[in-house]
């Protein structure tokens, strides 16, 4: 109770509900973006390790209880390639997570997030490409962004623009490979010792807020189809990662 207190004043707390629902939505909605919208926002009031288990755990386990919306829809042969690499990617990432300040932490993830949003406005679906370790390589640039900042998105959402032109293939498979990249970081997370009460009471918090918003994603998705989210996660997701940089570089002159 303590905790809670310390940590959810009534700021916080809407902070907290606001971004996690948003956040929801957008993943159910087209596969991928809640680590990049809840992350940044978690560690406006979190410590760097806290906010990505927290941003792990939240999709680890909205993604166990949603496995009939990815479960047998995605091509195992590309799969486990690219998960493989993100078990290699994960533990370089996670040994930066362990080591990294405050200020350093935020700076990196608003960094990573406007970089990743300039690049991937710019794809569009297209044929698969026959490179053969593009999964493998693929999967180990995500980890490296898992361990790290949790956001394993970025490059497998351009490898999935790239080679899976169908939105609902390309939608269960970053599903898949979210629920299972979260898996493996988890199980790290637990290993490098960065696992705290405080992502873990913070999940029983958040988790009603975080189905409701899978459950209209979910349905926005079979009643609109994927095509609408690019431009809102594009604007939502610079903004949120330009607001960090300015707040990493503003402290970081002030100390």
């Amino acid at each position: 109770m303590e905790l809670l207190q310390s940590i959810l004043t009534p700021a916080t707390l809407t902070l907290l509900m606001s971004s996690v629902l948003f956040a929801a939505l957008m993943r159910a909605f087209s596969g991928f973006g809640f680590a990049m919208m809840a992350v940044p926002v978690f560690s406006l009031f979190l410590e760097p390790a806290d906010a990505v288990v927290l941003a792990a755990i939240l999709t680890l386990s909205v993604s166990a209880l949603t496995y009939k919306a990815w479960w047998g829809q995605f091509d195992i042969r590309v799969f486990m390639p690219m998960l493989g690499g993100s078990v290699v990617g994960t533990a370089i990432g996670v040994m930066f997570l362990t080591r990294a300040s405050t200020t350093e932490f935020q700076l990196w993830i608003g960094i990573t997030v406007v970089f990743a949003c300039l690049f991937v406005s710019r794809l569009t679906p297209g044929a698969g490409s026959n490179i053969r370790f593009l999964p493998t390589a693929t999967g180990a640039a995500s980890g490296l962004m898992n361990g790290a900042f949790a956001i394993p998105g970025p490059p497998v959402i351009a490898y999935a623009m790239i080679c899976i032109p169908e939105p609902a293939r390309s939608r269960a498979f970053l599903m898949a490979f979210f629920f299972a990249s979260n898996a493996v970081a988890f199980g790290m997370f637990l290993n490098a010792g960065v696992v705290t009460a405080t992502p873990l009471i913070l999940l029983v918090v958040a988790m009603p807020v975080m189905m409701i918003g899978d459950r209209v994603g979910a349905w926005l998705f079979h009643r609109v189809g994927g095509a609408a989210y690019r431009p809102v996660a594009f604007v939502v997701s610079m903004a949120l990662g330009v607001g960090l940089i300015v707040k990493a570089i503003w402290f970081s002159a002030a100390a």
